[in-house]
């Protein structure tokens, strides 16, 4: 995974993804549960927007494809973006750690 080019955003980079790892962790399952589609979607959103702005690719087009299946409803799908979530975020957890290390 490639890193954002831009200073600030390098620097918000490492907080940003422990944000989400945690707030993934922490609501994931909750909104599944509760099948909140509002507010599920707004975090779908928020994680595709985030993805982008930091160069997350995959990240932003999980957030859309995720979106797309709240609005569905689709509960049978939804479950299972928690782990791709999570894969994209340590994947890059541990591209930006690499690169810590190497500063």
């Amino acid at each position: 995974m490639e890193l954002p080019q831009d200073e600030m955003l390098l620097e918000l980079f490492g907080e940003f993804v422990d944000q989400w790892l945690t707030d993934v962790n922490a609501q994931y399952d909750d909104f599944v549960a509760a099948k909140d589609t509002v507010d599920f979607y707004r975090f779908a959103h928020t994680l595709k927007g985030s993805g982008y702005q930091f160069g997350i690719q995959p990240l932003g087009d999980r957030g859309i494809e995720l979106m797309a299946l709240i609005k569905a409803e689709d509960w049978e799908k939804i479950p299972a973006y928690k782990k791709l979530l999570l894969d994209i975020l340590n994947d890059a957890k541990e591209s930006y750690d690499e690169w810590v290390a190497k500063q």
